[in-house]
């Protein structure tokens, strides 16, 4: 059975997850997908200072996943697409790693960009995770911030996580 969700702490196959996703579904004329990585802040700004090592993503489980879910059903009553699937890593990943896919499937290419690109911004802002990430001065918890709020706006949906 297709499962819309999975939290898992091993890496992902991204042709696989989207061949799973559209498996038979002759309707599917388009499929959209977004893939996060863990990045090395160093390599944007250039200094040693904003290096992450690692970062650790904790969840609770069960609650994580119905969350995400919900989150699927409501962009299932704002977009016309099949099918959705997350997949959220957790546990303690290196710069590179990826860390989350989202993918839709749907008739038209416009509707699966703005469904993936909503539940991007739903996810970030509102799916039960938090991030530690360990630099050269030490772990710390990462706070939400103001521009997650600001793109989950403009869907019409107020948070207040920074």
């Amino acid at each position: 059975m297709f499962q819309s969700v999975s939290i898992q702490s091993e890496d992902f196959d991204v042709a696989h997850e989207l061949q799973a996703l559209r498996a038979h579904d002759l309707r599917v004329g388009a499929v959209c997908s977004f893939v996060g990585t863990v990045r090395d802040t160093r390599a944007l700004t250039g200094q040693a200072a904003d290096e992450i090592q690692s970062m650790e993503l904790e969840h609770y489980p069960g609650m994580t996943e119905k969350s995400i879910e919900a989150m699927i059903e409501e962009a299932h009553r704002r977009f016309d697409f099949y099918a959705a699937r997350v997949v959220h890593r957790v546990g303690r990943l290196m710069p590179a790693d990826q860390i989350v896919l989202v993918a839709v499937t749907s008739a038209h290419r416009g509707e699966s960009f703005k469904a993936c690109e909503f539940l991007m911004d739903y996810l970030k802002t509102q799916a039960p995770f938090w991030k530690k990430e360990q630099t050269p001065q030490g772990a710390q918890w990462v706070d939400a911030r103001v521009s997650d709020d600001a793109a989950l706006a403009r869907w019409g949906i107020q948070a207040d996580n920074a």
